[in-house]
């Protein structure tokens, strides 16, 4: 018994007993651990690794080199084929950015009729001031120079599209004028080539003056061109040293035009189209339009469509080859080389045949059957709207599921689609403890704060009026005058004068109370607004997008998958290697042409065309991610007409502006948002991005202004964009968490109409509506907390909106650009 007392006892440690902090691995096993829980079983990854042909670390790096040195390879490739025996010749435009500098002269230079090694070939191009080739043997180098009417805007936008290299001719001192600078504005949101800078004056200055003349014009032009180098263009040698630099310079790729096949008509010939009736023909309006010229970037199919900058779409008949008119050796062949030399590969089953009269060979014709048709809309059927009975099954289903609904009270002629939105509320059946009447000592305060308010209201038009008086009176006095202020009166359009303060008032209103509208006295609120409805939501109320169409929606064509389908088109153009491949000279027929097209051309513009991708005729919804410009500062609404340029095309259209964001509802915008991106949304033919977006508003006087610049955003008619209205009202009565609200409605009726939806206030508060008080408007209103005296009650509305279909892909050349004077304020204060 001692030796079982004597014993020793278990230790048990103290509450202050130390513990070490465990190990943090990362809460990861370790290779041991996973080891001996496997057991010798092997991990599926292991066993289908070589199955998926996994590379090793070495292998994977000499993969990465051999991916780095082909890319490398095409570059080079690509660049030295521009201008060579076997790409097109390098097409410069040369265009004066300055009223003063004299472009001729630089051309002129250019032709280098005194150069040794330069051979100058005349191209005959109509549609320029000066066009003409230019073969350099020493190079190895051929050049097309294209000087196009700079005040013509289109024509340099269009030339500016497919030009290899853009020449700027400034001037020695102030480098751009206003125009000048309008014109670098457009072509940097179109896409900017590359680009060289000459000037010309300096020899005529003394040698210590021209490196500070030099350094003088480097400073001026460094915010459009930082690090940019300028070329003296005086001499030949100065003109031989800018063609050096031409030919060896980086080409940026401009992605809209590098995917699909593009060319500049440097002939043009026009056969009117009879239709034989009886003995003799009838002409009927069309003819085909032959077009030769260099083709550019991807191969050319003629079953494909082209697109006619600023005419529209047609179809090809068949694709000839001429004679090179540009060849660098004589002893080179003039006729097109597909490959390296081989056979040309003929397409739809033709065989090359040879023209006897002209000695032309046809490359290939085109095949009625597969050749894409000209159809933009979607055929209509006026059966599609009927609805047919329901079967017995969903008769039964519906029954089911309306006894399932839970019973509500809803608002007199509310749908069931309607009803589904309007969430049941325990709160609407517990009676308020506040009484209505408790606040009775407040009336006068309230009444007092009310008289003052119109005092302040009336003093404030008393001021108002007072100041139209003495406008007046200025107005009146001024008659008289004559001199300085006459002359300045002369320039002066009063129409538009007027119609710029309308414009700047509802810009300035919507800015300060945004989309409030005010409710009408002779018109029921429900009546009024029977369109819009309420949203829980915005970001997560259901809204269906293929509810209450327009009848315009049944005329477009959508994607199942656009994203999908735009990948899949740029694939195939990329790797597309059938048709007249790049580089070559050849002559389109063009059918079914009007002979605008024509008198277009020999008028002096540019003709250039460009080969359409599938599906890119098709009308659709097409969407424009855009910000203000920074010259334009006139407020530009939503639906207004405006001119747009997307890619190759131009047309006019009414665009919808709504808010750039991430959910599936976005709000309409009713002007172009300063500060901030804004989509536009148009009707117009489906175009694949990437692409270049400018828009433009035209004067009355017919010029057009820069308002907007950005890229095409997407394709997509089933986008929701939603139009807010805000109904506003005043709290009359405040209790603790109710109060009596007027001024938002004015009978029973709208209040019981408008009860489901949901109220807020400025000052953050939420509530909604509990019943109606008398007649006249006023309403009882339940808040999450009390509201302020000086708060403001007020209901969002919401209903979809779509644009118009006003599409017109022919728009009129804008008169020469003249700088707008600086806008006034009007002299009114609207705060």
């Amino acid at each position: 018994m001692a030796a079982a007392d004597e014993q020793q006892q278990a230790h048990r440690p103290g509450v202050y007993k130390q513990k070490n902090k465990i190990h943090k691995h990362g809460k990861h096993r370790t290779k041991g651990e996973i080891g001996r829980e496997n057991k010798g079983r092997v991990a599926v990854t292991t066993l289908s690794k070589k199955q998926r042909r996994e590379l090793r670390k070495q292998d994977r790096r000499h993969k990465a080199n051999q991916l780095r040195r082909n890319k490398k390879e095409s570059v080079l490739t690509e660049k030295r084929k521009l201008g060579s025996r076997d790409g097109p010749p390098h097409l410069v435009a040369v265009i004066a950015v300055h009223a003063g500098v004299n472009a001729g002269a630089v051309t002129k230079i250019l032709k280098g009729e005194g150069l040794d090694d330069i051979v100058y070939e005349d191209q005959g191009v109509s549609g320029a001031l000066d066009s003409f080739g230019l073969v350099l043997p020493r190079f190895k180098q051929r050049f097309t120079f294209y000087r196009p009417d700079t005040a013509d805007l289109h024509s340099v936008l269009d030339v500016a599209k497919i030009a290899d290299s853009l020449v700027f001719v400034l001037d020695s001192n102030e480098g751009w004028d206003s125009y000048g600078e309008y014109c670098l504005s457009c072509l940097f949101a179109q896409g900017f080539p590359s680009h060289a800078l000459v000037f010309q004056g300096i020899s005529d200055l003394a040698v210590k003056k021209r490196t500070e003349s030099r350094k003088a014009l480097s400073r001026l032009v460094e915010s459009r061109f930082p690090e940019a180098r300028l070329f003296p263009v005086d001499t030949e040698q100065d003109a031989t040293l800018l063609l050096r630099h031409l030919s060896a310079q980086k080409q940026r790729r401009l992605a809209f035009r590098s995917r699909r096949s593009h060319l500049l008509a440097q002939k043009a010939t026009y056969i009117p189209n009879t239709s034989q009736n009886g003995t003799g023909g009838l002409a009927t309006g069309l003819g085909t339009l032959c077009v030769s010229g260099y083709i550019r970037g991807c191969p050319m199919k003629v079953n494909r469509l082209v697109h006619i900058t600023g005419h529209g779409d047609f179809q090809l008949s068949q694709i000839d080859a001429p004679t090179d008119p540009l060849p660098i050796t004589t002893a080179a062949s003039r006729l097109p080389r597909p490959g390296r030399g081989g056979d040309v590969e003929m397409m739809d089953g033709t065989d090359g045949d040879i023209n006897g009269d002209s000695g032309i060979r046809v490359l290939m014709k085109a095949d009625p059957e597969t050749r894409e048709s000209l159809q933009a809309e979607a055929e209509v059927d006026p059966m599609d709207g009927e609805q047919t009975w329901p079967t017995e099954a969903e008769l039964q289903e519906a029954e089911e599921d309306r006894k399932s609904r839970k019973v509500m009270k809803v608002p007199k002629g509310t749908s069931d689609y309607q009803a589904t939105w309007i969430k049941y509320d325990a709160e609407e059946d517990v009676d308020d403890d506040d009484d209505v009447d408790s606040c009775d000592d407040d009336v006068d305060e309230m009444m007092e704060d009310e008289m003052d308010d119109n005092e302040s209201q009336d003093a404030g038009s008393e001021c108002a009026s007072g100041d139209d008086g003495e406008e007046e009176e200025e107005e009146i006095s001024s008659v008289g005058r004559t001199g300085s202020d006459h002359k300045y009166d002369e320039g002066l359009d009063e129409t538009e004068e007027g119609e710029g303060l309308r414009r700047y008032r509802e810009a300035r209103a919507n800015e300060m109370f945004p989309d409030e509208v005010d409710t009408p006295l002779d018109v029921s609120a429900k009546t009024r607004f029977q369109k819009y409805r309420g949203l829980k939501s915005f970001r997560s109320s259901p809204w269906d997008p293929l509810e209450n169409l327009p009848p315009n929606y049944s005329r477009i064509y959508q994607f199942q998958n656009f994203e999908r389908m735009r990948r899949r088109m740029l694939a195939e153009a990329t790797s597309d290697e059938e048709g007249a491949m790049a580089g070559w000279y050849v002559t389109l027929h063009i059918v079914d042409v009007p002979p605008t097209v024509m008198e277009s051309f020999q008028a002096g513009k540019p003709l250039v065309l460009v080969s359409l991708l599938p599906h890119e005729q098709k009308m659709s919804v097409m969407h424009m991610l855009v910000r203000q410009h920074p010259s334009n500062t006139e407020p530009i609404k939503s639906k207004e007409e405006l001119v747009f340029q997307c890619g190759f095309r131009r047309f006019t259209a009414s665009a919808i502006f709504s808010q750039h964001t991430s959910g599936d509802k976005h709000k309409m915008e009713r002007f172009l948002l300063p500060d901030a991106p804004t989509v536009m949304s148009v009707y117009a033919p489906i175009t694949f991005p990437t692409a270049g977006v400018l828009v433009f508003k035209q004067r009355d006087n017919g010029m057009e202004d820069l308002v907007a610049t950005g890229s095409l955003l997407s394709c997509d008619p089933r986008r929701v964009m939603l139009k807010r209205i805000v109904l506003s009202g005043h709290p009359f009565k405040i209790n603790r968490k109710s109060a009596v609200v007027r001024y938002m409605f004015f009978n029973r009726d709208d209040i019981m109409w408008f009860k489901p939806v949901e109220l807020r206030t400025k000052w953050g508060r939420r509530g909604h509506i509990k019943e109606a008080l008398g007649t006249h408007g006023h309403m009882k209103c339940v808040f999450d907390n009390q509201l302020r005296s000086q708060d403001t009650v007020m209901m969002n509305l919401y209903k979809r909106v779509f644009p118009r279909w006003i599409y017109d892909p022919y728009v009129p050349a804008p008169l020469p650009w003249v700088k707008r004077d600086e806008p006034e304020l009007y002299g009114i204060d609207m705060e």
